[in-house]
């Protein structure tokens, strides 16, 4: 792993074999990892919301490969992809996400413990699903033996069985939005009440397109990985377009064997 971006000494040092990037050559620790992606400190007026999404995409644009970002995906992605869960309070997921991707609860990691006790964080992020229709197979483990209970975001015109089976399987269900679907804004407001203010969204693509389009994303991690698929797969973000593109600021970047971690954010927090 090295580092490209921002350009530090370090980064311009020569090392052998005539790379020149901070770290090169070697596999960085998970606290190493867990420093490069902090969350923004709070401001003087104590934690606010702060919604990062985690991503992987081809050269050519695709964030799947038959349905799933596994196949795009590396094994340092993968500790990256642990990382962020590692420092979130919650992982926001779609509903189709979850049934295409198996989703399971998020585990306790003992590397991260002594960093998510001093937080005041429980020892893993809950998972909260984003449905209308609570469409969901309530006997996974997911939601039958999660080490913190799973939300369910849902609208306030949700059926109410599928209300009451969610429920009984264990899971909180929270009322994001006044019609049948959940408002992204409201999401993010519903889930800071409850003190989760370190969000984090691992799509699916439908979902970012949606927390885009109402403006509360803060930051993007995308992965690009360095394959072509060619093919009709989604792109990272999915729906309707912005009016106008929203302009982020590239934060950071670092590469092994070809795949580019970048992170993008809002100016609204000193990294």
């Amino acid at each position: 792993m090295r580092r490209l971006f921002p350009v530090t000494d370090e980064t311009a040092a020569p090392v052998p074999g005539g790379a020149s990037a901070e770290g090169a050559g070697r596999e960085w620790s998970l606290s190493e990892l867990a420093a490069a992606y902090a969350y923004p400190e709070p401001g003087p007026g104590g934690p606010v919301p702060w919604l990062r999404a985690n991503m992987v995409s081809t050269l050519d644009g695709a964030a799947q490969h038959d349905g799933r970002s596994q196949p795009i995906s590396s094994a340092t992605d993968m500790r990256i992809f642990g990382t962020l869960r590692a420092l979130a309070d919650v992982v926001v997921v779609g509903a189709e996400t979850v049934r295409q991707e198996g989703y399971r609860p998020a585990r306790a990691r003992e590397d991260f413990a002594a960093m998510r006790e001093a937080a005041g964080q429980r020892p893993a992020p809950a998972i909260a699903v984003v449905t209308a229709s609570l469409d969901l197979d309530f006997s996974l483990p997911l939601f039958t033996s999660p080490l913190v209970p799973t939300l369910i975001l849902t609208g306030a015109a949700a059926a109410a069985d599928r209300v009451a089976a969610a429920e009984k399987a264990g899971a909180r269900v929270v009322t994001a939005g006044d019609g049948i679907g959940v408002d992204p804004a409201l999401a993010v407001r519903a889930l800071a009440d409850l003190g989760h203010t370190r969000l984090l969204t691992e799509g699916g693509p439908r979902l970012l397109g949606q927390m885009v389009a109402a403006g509360v994303l803060d930051e993007l991690c995308l992965t690009v990985s360095p394959m072509l698929t060619a093919g009709e797969a989604q792109r990272i973000a999915g729906g309707p377009a912005v009016t106008v593109p929203h302009r982020f600021g590239l934060v950071s970047m670092l590469e092994e064997d070809g795949f580019l971690f970048t992170r993008y954010g809002r100016a609204r927090a000193a990294y």
